[in-house]
Order: C-alpha cells, then sequence, then structure tokens
C-alpha cells in the first residue's frame, strides 16, 4: 500500500515538473491607449522618472515608496530605485535607450509613441525570460492579467496627465 502511494505520489511529481517544464520561456505583455496629447508631452511623462509619480499603477499602491534617482535627471542614464511593500517590491529601473517621441525602453519595458495629429497611441510592453520558478508560478497566475491590468491602469492615468499638461 505504501508502495503505491508513493508510486503514486512520484507520478504526480513528474506530471507537475513535465507541466512546469513545457511552459513557455519568455513572456510579453502589451497594452495601448490613444492620448489626446503630442507625442513630446507623453514622452516627457516616461522619459523622466520623477513624472512616474503622477501616474504609475504601483506607485499608487503604496503611499509609502521609497525612492532614490541616479544618473541623467531624464532620458539615457537615468536610473529609478524604489523599495515598497510586499506588493510594490524592490528594483530599480535604468533607461537604456531613450529616442525623443519614439521609443523609451527601461529594463524589460518598453514605451513607443506614434503620433496622429494631436493625438499620440501610446504603447507599453513588458518582455523577459522565465525560469523554472516563474514557470511554476504561471501555471496558478497569469501574469498576462496581473501585470496588464496594472499597464492598463498607468496607461489611464497617464493619459489624465498628458491631457491635462499645457500645450
Amino acid at each position: 500500500m505504501l508502495a503505491r502511494v508513493l508510486l503514486i505520489l512520484a507520478a504526480l511529481g513528474a506530471v507537475l515538473v513535465i507541466a512546469v517544464a513545457v511552459q513557455p520561456a519568455g513572456f510579453r505583455i502589451v497594452r495601448s491607449a490613444t492620448m489626446s496629447a503630442s507625442a513630446a508631452i507623453v514622452f516627457a511623462q516616461v522619459n523622466d522618472f520623477h513624472r512616474w509619480r503622477a501616474w504609475s499603477p504601483w506607485e499608487k499602491i503604496d503611499p509609502a515608496l521609497r525612492r532614490t534617482y541616479e544618473g541623467a535627471p531624464a532620458g539615457s542614464g537615468a536610473v529609478y530605485r524604489w523599495a515598497g511593500n510586499h506588493e510594490v517590491g524592490e528594483g530599480v529601473m535604468t533607461i537604456i535607450e531613450s529616442r525623443p517621441s519614439e521609443l523609451m525602453a527601461t529594463n524589460t519595458a518598453e514605451f513607443t509613441f506614434k503620433p496622429d495629429g494631436d493625438r499620440t497611441l501610446v504603447t507599453w510592453s513588458m518582455e523577459g525570460r522565465n525560469d523554472f520558478l516563474a514557470k511554476s508560478l504561471h501555471l496558478i497566475m497569469n501574469m498576462d492579467r496581473m501585470i496588464g491590468g496594472n499597464f492598463e491602469k498607468g496607461l489611464a492615468q497617464m493619459k489624465a496627465v498628458a491631457e491635462a499638461a499645457p500645450r
């Protein structure tokens, strides 16, 4: 009887390991919003980490968030470090590429700006690689829903800030 239970547990463990192993090695999350503001106004919101307090959804999750800024004041070389509660965590972002009103990439996140007259389509995407632990978590948590929802909130807040900015 004990041998049978151990055999069943081993088989279940093997199935779980296989299920985790076949999960995608990478992920990509993308959300977009059209804003009634020029690409320059919207770009300025993203290119300067000091402005993220006005629209970043993670800033709202932890009002006591501790943040420091290093390097360039904005654009390529700007660094933003934060430490917050268990929902926000601790981390660092560095702007590694910044092309005014076109592209701004930070770590594994990317913002693109497509002007259309006096409006701008802003796309916020994030991609990365999943290790075995991340693949395991993806079996029970949907990363696209979890992070994508925050992207949607952030884009909505950015839209409000950008559309209220002086023209």
